[in-house]
Parts: structure tokens; C-alpha cells; sequence
């Protein structure tokens, strides 16, 4: 089967739309948000329809959850993470040429070959530990 053969179903447009609009999105997160909208969608069905979309290149994976559960990324683009080590939050960011290479070279034989995630605290933890 090839990608024109592919149909277009509702469930499909509508996960599409979610990790689209959340930029991120675990199927835990895609199945809260299409209940209210489809209250008898399964887990199944959105874990079969992000493993297509993934497939077919429309989204891409992201760093896992504090949990450990698979997250979808909306850019498909080569990109780096920021992950909050608190509350899980991650974002898209772009680490330089130059930072790469001084990562790198900490690295002794090893090249960096794919995204990285860098961790820490985001700033709403941050002030939230503060008070």
C-alpha cells in the first residue's frame, strides 16, 4: 500500500489536530482530548493511528514522559528538547553548531549523531519552588 492508498479517517484528522495544536502530545494527552469530542474512542485506536501517522512521516517522536510513555512531536524537522525534570514539560530548541561541538568534545571517541534533550528545571517550576 502506498501513501495515496492511505485513507483519511476521522480519528486520524482529529489526532493530527491535537498533537498539531499541542505540539507535543503522549497518546494519554491525545485520547483525554478527543473523548470530549469522541467519548468512545479506545486507547488502541490512538496508539494504532500515531504509530501510522509516525510511519508515514506526519509527526515525530519526543522525548518520552517522566513516566515513560511515548510523546509525538508535531515538528518533523531535525530539532533539540529542553524537558522539565519537575513537571515533564518539553519544548523545542535549537542548540547551535557550536554547542554541539562542545558537547562533543567531552565525549573522548563519540560523535553526536541526533537530537539531544537537555534537562533541567523550566521557569514556572522554578518560581514555584522558589515560594
Amino acid at each position: 500500500m502506498t501513501l495515496v492508498d492511505r485513507r483519511t479517517t476521522r480519528y486520524l484528522t482529529a489526532v493530527k489536530r491535537v498533537v498539531d495544536s499541542y505540539g507535543h502530545a503522549s497518546n494519554a494527552d491525545i485520547v483525554n482530548v478527543l473523548r470530549q469530542d469522541f467519548p468512545n474512542i479506545s486507547a488502541t485506536t490512538v496508539h494504532r493511528v500515531t504509530q501510522r501517522l509516525y510511519e508515514d512521516g506526519e509527526v515525530r517522536k519526543a522525548p518520552s514522559t517522566i513516566e515513560g510513555a511515548i510523546r509525538y512531536a508535531s515538528n518533523v524537522h531535525a530539532h533539540d528538547h529542553f524537558m522539565c525534570t519537575m513537571c515533564g514539560e518539553i519544548r523545542d530548541v535549537a542548540l547551535s553548531n557550536a554547542c554541539r561541538m562542545i558537547i562533543q568534545c567531552n565525549l573522548d571517541d563519540c560523535s553526536i549523531s541526533g537530537p539531544l534533550t537537555v534537562s533541567g528545571i523550566c521557569k514556572r517550576c522554578s518560581d514555584k519552588w522558589k515560594e
